[in-house]
């Protein structure tokens, strides 16, 4: 922990260095986009399945515990909507509700890592994989972007998958660069994990993070990884979805098609209890199971990245446009990212260095902010570009 302490979250850092600096200079001059923290509305339908659920549930059986998975009608919903949405032929045993996906690919790595197994991921990744990984006693290895459009650099997957490797973690749209994923890249990934599977006579599973699912822009696709690769898991969350990532509720999809997938949806439900969630939150559970069709408001964080893409780019800040997510990932005008998001500080601008994403050389900045808070921004923005001569 001392060590771990010492690498603590990057992100959470400069979210209190916002906090400080809004007691100097006041919260409305400082302009912090650090935290991936939605700000669009809690939809009324949570807020009313919430108070439905507990006028009308027994509260002994309402707040008691239940099987490890979660509530059978509740995954079963899950399964449902799934089907209708994506065709994928789900039963309620596939699913095993969670404590966020941050549970979900916990329980996963503890239900197939051995100590020294290999966790491959794609750069620049949500950093927290590294202490997941590293809590069940793995490796995690990198692999590098292609440069400006950030998607993955297959041939150096394919020779970054070896001997060792048990599990890859794929992040669709990704957290910090807000690119996606397309079919004919996820067929490629999965083509060269089967090829790797024979090589080495073993399993490789597949982690695809899902939190941002729905938040996708310009009719851009999300296609439902389950469809290319048997071995599949899908982690999703209601965070972001539902503007509620403090009530830690999410599920995990077990690919029907994974051979002996029973067997491991019962390690999975075990890895829930011994990892010490027990059960997903139980109240929530079933405030969510009636809230499956509801939907953030894409249109919201839309207007807020054509406002923050179109205003830093006109400044001459070189950044790919996010095709999901709410989070641009900008390229640091200097080679020390570090030095640049200390000078955006002296402007009250508070960003996240890319070595926190494995990227040294860029910034991460959250747009799930108010529209105002943007605007009133970019002037800040541009004297930051001024002093690096950028053609703003």
């Amino acid at each position: 922990m001392r060590e771990t302490l010492k690498n603590s979250s990057a992100i959470r850092k400069m979210f209190i260095e916002g906090q400080k600096l809004a007691e100097k200079v006041g919260a409305e001059n400082v302009f912090d986009f650090s935290l991936g923290n939605p700000v669009a509305p809690v939809p009324q339908a949570f807020t009313d399945a919430l108070m439905d659920v507990i006028r009308s549930e027994d509260s002994l059986a309402l707040h008691g515990y239940m099987n490890n998975a979660g509530y059978p009608e509740v995954r079963k919903a899950v399964a449902d909507s799934l089907n209708r949405r994506f065709d994928l032929g789900l039963t309620g045993e596939n699913i095993v509700m969670t404590v966020g996906a941050a549970g979900a690919i916990n329980i996963v790595l503890r239900a197939i890592l051995d100590i020294g197994d290999q966790v491959v991921a794609f750069r620049p990744y949500f950093g927290e994989y590294r202490n997941y990984v590293a809590n069940w006693r793995g490796e995690i290895v990198e692999v590098a972007p292609r440069l400006p459009s950030f998607q993955p650099d297959l041939e150096d997957f394919g020779r970054k998958v070896g001997p060792r490797t048990k599990a890859v973690i794929i992040n669709n749209p990704v957290n910090p660069s807000g690119v996606a994923y397309s079919a004919e890249t996820l067929t490629s990934i999965a083509g060269i994990l089967k090829e790797k599977q024979k090589e080495y006579g073993h399993e490789i599973y597949l982690i695809s993070d899902e939190p941002y699912r729905e938040l996708a822009y310009d009719g851009v696709d999300i296609p439902y990884v389950t469809k290319f690769y048997a071995n599949t898991f899908v982690a999703y969350s209601f965070s972001k979805t539902l503007s509620i990532p403090g009530e830690r509720i999410g599920y995990l999809v077990i690919s029907p098609e994974m051979e002996q997938w029973q067997e491991m949806a019962n390690a999975i439900s075990v890895s829930n209890r011994i990892c010490g969630y027990v059960n997903a939150p139980s109240l929530l559970q079933k405030a969510v199971a009636r809230c499956l069709d509801e939907k953030c408001d894409v249109a919201f964080y839309d207007n807020n990245r054509k406002l923050l893409w179109g205003g830093l780019t006109e400044l001459g800040f070189e950044c790919v446009k996010p095709e999901g997510t709410f989070y641009l990932f900008v390229k640091s005008p200097e080679p020390d990212e570090q030095a640049f998001v200390a000078r955006a500080k002296a402007h009250n601008l508070i960003l996240v260095a890319g070595s926190t994403f494995a990227m040294p050389g860029y910034v991460r900045i959250a747009y799930c902010v108010s529209p105002d808070t943007i605007r009133r921004s970019l002037p800040r923005f541009r004297e930051l570009a001024a002093e690096y001569g950028l053609n703003g």
